[in-house]
């Protein structure tokens, strides 16, 4: 399974790929980052600024057509301080919706938390130990106490970089008068969780997101590129506390020029040094070691943890239309060996006869699709459970098909039983021609494989069409008892007939010890010494 998880921030707009193993860990195969500055001007409940909202549009519609391009499975995408802040956010949610087709939802700053809590434990192995996790944002800074297991405690601060930038970084170099207004204005709004952290006690100090990585960059004095290959880099604390100083003295311009940095942090990171020191600081820790996973890895992770069925679904029908197909069959608790088994019978009778009604592999997929879901209607009730199963088909969120596609797979679970299709029922007669043909053919061949279990005991093990003269001869290998199959193919016979133009008789072979594949066709087929039935036109 592949998911896409978007972190919509207020600096930046994050997405990373994602394909899931097996056991339910996940490698990341794609990211891509926009510098959006979503919080830009629109932070403390004002509104997201046109601007801000048409780069994030136009990034978040990037990042729809690369995720389409890895094929994901799912997109999980989520709003963090400027969007939940902003009294034009639910409108700029719907604008993401309308353009891409991305359902993002706005989580709170403690589920915010939590989520990093959950990615930065998965990164860094931490097992029992009880680990602080620090992320700056833009518009909030996140803290979190708690082991592997999850976070006990979590607390969500209104002091990101975005906002104390604006607030006090007029100056440039910042003044040291504003560096000290910024420290204290940190230091009385980290006061309250950090005592309550200290009280907690902790063995290590995690620092995650963009701006501490970049921080941790510098501090570490190897010449890495921004955030690259810092993960579980133990830093000391007081190489972050040199970076403040001398990013401090710093105009723009000079930083702009500083190895190892990037460029499109350079106005906001004399802010983010001096909110991270200070709260290293508070923490009194020596060290500090870095983590690359946040928010996106968090929400990958939790659509995991809470979705464990639908991947494991994923990994056993890697086919997006399959899979649905067999999420609606379980949903409406299918008899599913029954399924498999018209299933199977129907193909084996549209390969054997694929000459005459000439249809190809678009329509043996639709044929074997609708056999799964025949009587996916009994979930309602048994009574009419053809006209049931038409109505679940086309209201059960097939995804991957096309609106005809559904249209034609339910006429065709429709029409296998009672009565066959008239231009003046529901659905069929809006059909073009040619569909209406298909399925009438494909209802035929499902009809008759239908009947060959009619006991749900699986007892045919093949069938085996031969064209003899001016009929077909349809051999049945069997196990067990199969006078109900054969009375029900009888039956069931005519339309199937009407479509091939030749009556249809059937010969029951002798007990088989064990199944013929049922796609085999008899090449030299000599004529049946008796058969079990037959049926004319």
């Amino acid at each position: 399974m592949r998911i896409a998880a978007i972190d919509i921030g207020t600096n930046s707009v994050h997405m990373i790929v994602v394909r899931v193993r097996p056991d339910l860990s996940f490698e990341i195969v794609d990211r891509e980052k926009e510098m959006v500055r979503l919080g830009a001007g629109g932070l403390d409940g004002r509104a997201l600024t046109e601007r801000a909202m048409q780069h994030g549009l136009l990034a978040l519609s990037r990042f729809r057509r690369l995720a389409d391009a890895h094929r994901v499975d799912e997109i999980v995408a989520a709003a963090t301080s400027a969007v939940r802040e902003a009294d034009n956010g639910p409108y700029f949610l719907d604008a993401i919706l309308d353009r891409t087709g991305i359902r993002a939802r706005v989580i709170s700053g403690t589920e915010e938390a939590r989520l990093i809590h959950q990615a930065a434990v998965y990164g860094v192995d931490v097992g029992a130990d009880s680990a602080v996790v620090v992320d700056i944002g833009g518009g909030s800074v996140e803290l979190t106490v708690g082991s592997a297991a999850g976070a006990t405690f979590t607390q969500s601060l209104k002091i990101g970089v975005i906002r104390l930038a604006e607030r006090f970084g007029a100056s440039d170099p910042l003044s040291k008068r504003d560096e000290r207004e910024m420290t204290r204005y940190v230091s009385e709004a980290i006061a309250g969780p950090i005592a309550q952290i200290q009280a907690l006690g902790f063995d290590r100090v995690i620092g995650t997101s963009g701006t501490i990585l970049s921080l941790g960059t510098l501090a570490s004095g190897d010449n890495r590129d921004s955030g690259d290959d810092v993960r579980n880099l133990r830093v000391p604390a007081k190489q972050f506390r040199r970076v403040r100083r001398e990013l401090a003295t710093l105009t723009l311009h000079e930083r702009l020029r500083v190895p190892g940095l990037d460029p499109r942090r350079a106005d906001l990171i004399v802010a983010g040094a001096i909110l991270f020191d200070t709260i290293v600081r508070a923490l009194d820790v020596e060290e500090v070691t870095l983590c690359d996973l946040s928010l996106r890895e968090g929400l990958a992770l939790d659509y995991i943890h809470r979705n464990r069925t639908k991947v494991a679904k994923v990994e056993q029908y890697p086919d997006v239309r399959r899979r649905s197909v067999m999420e609606l069959a379980e949903r409406c608790n299918v008899d599913a060996d029954h399924a498999g088994q018209v299933a199977r019978i129907a193909l084996s009778l549209f390969d054997q006869t694929a000459d005459v009604h000439g249809l190809a592999g678009r329509e043996r997929e639709w044929l074997d699709y609708a056999a799964v879901l025949h009587d996916i209607g009994v979930h309602i009730s048994f009574p009419r459970h053809h006209k049931h199963s038409y109505y679940l088909v086309k209201n059960g969120d097939l995804r991957g098909f096309e609106p005809e596609e559904v249209e034609v797979i339910a006429l065709t679970t429709r029409y296998h039983r009672r009565a066959t299709p008239k231009k003046g029922h529901p659905g069929f007669g809006g059909l073009p021609s040619a569909q209406r043909r298909t399925v009438r053919i494909l209802a035929a061949l499902l009809r008759l494989a239908e009947g060959l279990d009619r006991s749900h005991s699986q007892s045919v093990n093949d069938v085996i069409v031969s064209p003899i003269d001016d009929a077909y001869f349809v051999r049945v290998g069997a196990h067990g008892d199969t006078e109900l199959e054969m009375w029900a193919a009888q039956r069931h016979v005519a339309p199937l007939e009407q479509m091939l133009g030749r009556p249809i008789r059937f010969e029951l072979l002798r007990p088989t010890a064990a199944p013929v594949p049922a796609t085999q066709v008899d090449a030299a087929p000599s004529p049946p010494s008796t058969a079990a039935g037959a049926a004319t036109p």
